[in-house]
């Protein structure tokens, strides 16, 4: 593996990005990206359930619109939620975000940086300071129990298929 300079060095070198449960899917072609477990290369789309207050309700009632929040993330971005399975440390997901990205993603440590601090503030990753042990569902296609998430059209094309070693499911309560 190449080493990249001020990667290991980085206060994330040791952490694990893990994604929270969120509803996600996949939707178009592959573009680039590694031959990894987990990682398809396709474009990922994060779903939230709009929270009103009381005024919005009414405004929402009278005006309509959507009960959601879709965020199609970008190439890089969507490579990046990929590689969040809690199982591969940041210095492991620069490596390869560099390799599949090269100078579009350089300097890859501030690049990653920024995106996990991105989404940690949406409340979408976690940052452990070990390997996830799957105590929650990092899968696609599965709707966190604080959201009440409306049914999806068909047209959409969303695919919420985990690929092999993606957690679907919640763990068994003992």
């Amino acid at each position: 593996m190449v080493e990249l300079p001020g990667v290991e060095e980085h206060e994330l070198a040791d952490k694990y990005p893990v994604r929270l449960p969120v509803w996600w899917a996949r939707r178009g072609g592959a573009g680039a990206h590694p031959v990894t477990a987990g990682v398809s290369g396709r474009r990922v789309v994060l779903r939230f359930e709009k929270k009103f207050n009381r005024l919005e309700r009414m405004a929402h009632r009278l005006l309509g619109g959507s009960k959601e929040i879709r965020r199609p993330l970008d190439d890089l971005n969507s490579l990046l939620w990929e590689l969040c399975d809690g199982n591969r440390s940041f210095a492991e997901i620069c490596r390869s975000l560099d390799s599949t990205f090269h100078e579009r993603v350089a300097p890859v440590q501030e690049r990653t940086a920024l995106g996990l601090r991105n989404l940690k503030m949406l409340n979408c990753i976690a940052i452990l300071d070990e390997p996830f042990a799957e105590g929650w569902p990092t899968g696609p296609g599965v709707t966190p129990p604080n959201q009440n998430l409306p049914e999806l059209d068909e047209a959409l094309d969303f695919d919420a298929e985990p690929l092999d070693g993606e957690v679907c499911d919640w763990p068994d309560e003992e």
